[in-house]
């Protein structure tokens, strides 16, 4: 009878070890699961907050963009080169203005930067001194490889440090092409040149 009584005691003992095993395993693998629960959530929260970050850098851009504008410009005179581009906004609409020059003369359009729409087209006449392929020379644009709208804007705002790119305009300057980029940030305005290219800021000034 103590034989059985010391078996059964025995027997109850390793029952509540496996138990207490069990329930450790099951806290343990809980504890685990919430863990990896908050990680993903913390991840997904830093996404959230970085795809919003980029979103604000600039407005809504135009749906036709700096290469199809120049193709339109460059449809419309063949001969011609661009020597300058702005986008910038009238009553709420986006609109390209293009100059550009050939041999002989001087072209200037408007181009509607969601129907493409051109109006505005002016030529005029070269100079004798500007002629043959000298202002061609001096004042072509490198339009190849250009950094896009969206890039060049979230460049400007992170030098700036905040705020939303407003207007973008392609320029030259010894022999760089550069696109020059005004940012705002409540009150101040920090225009940015960034070269068109490789992205490398070159000045920032803020705009009196």
């Amino acid at each position: 009878m103590k034989k059985t009584t010391i078996f059964m005691g025995i027997a109850f003992l390793g029952l509540l070890a496996g138990c207490t095993q069990n329930t450790t395993q099951s806290s343990t693998a809980q504890s685990t699961d919430s863990s990896t629960s908050t990680a993903m959530s913390t991840a997904d929260s830093t996404e959230q907050s970085t795809s919003s970050e980029a979103a604000n850098t600039t407005g809504e851009l135009p749906s036709v963009t700096v290469d199809e504008a120049i193709q339109i410009f460059q449809d419309t005179y063949p001969d011609a080169v661009v020597t300058s581009l702005e986008l910038d906004t009238t009553f709420g609409n986006y609109f390209y203005k293009i100059e550009g020059v050939d041999d002989t003369n001087e072209y200037e359009l408007t181009i509607d930067a969601e129907t493409k729409a051109v109006s505005d087209e002016r030529t005029e006449k070269l100079d004798a001194d500007e002629q043959n392929g000298v202002k061609k020379a001096e004042d072509q644009l490198n339009t190849q490889d250009l950094l896009s709208l969206t890039e060049i804007s979230d460049i400007a705002v992170q030098e700036v440090g905040g705020g939303e790119a407003t207007d973008w305009d392609l320029d030259k300057e010894m022999n760089v092409t550069y696109w020059e980029v005004k940012v705002q940030e409540g009150n101040t305005k920090t225009n940015v040149k960034i070269n068109a290219q490789t992205g490398e800021v070159l000045e920032t000034e803020i705009d009196d």
